[in-house]
């Protein structure tokens, strides 16, 4: 998806039209320490792999069909007047952003 660097959009802080600067927000590292994750359950002396332990008694089976290909962009619009940023409200699914 190509996209301009600059957006003439409104600015609820000026409360105007202003010229927005256009950039893509970084995701950052994903945590391992998750709630339902398999190292956090490791840790508290579960998921020791295949036995007669409950949930972890199986092997996770997930289809190929089932997982997403694409994530959703999250793109921060700041404006050159006030230089404050506001995230985008919705985020589209694209494989690559590009801007312009």
């Amino acid at each position: 998806m190509k996209m301009p660097k600059k957006l003439n959009r409104y600015c609820p802080y000026c409360k105007k039209k202003t010229d927005q600067k256009v950039k893509q927000q970084s995701t950052g590292k994903p945590s391992t320490m998750k709630r339902g994750s398999k190292m956090r359950a490791m840790l508290r002396g579960l998921n020791r792999g295949i036995g007669n332990l409950g949930r972890y008694s199986r092997m996770k089976n997930q289809a190929k069909n089932q997982r997403k290909t694409t994530k959703k962009t999250a793109i921060v619009y700041t404006c050159t007047v006030c230089n404050k940023g506001k995230d985008q409200k919705k985020g589209i699914r694209t494989s690559k952003l590009v801007l312009e």
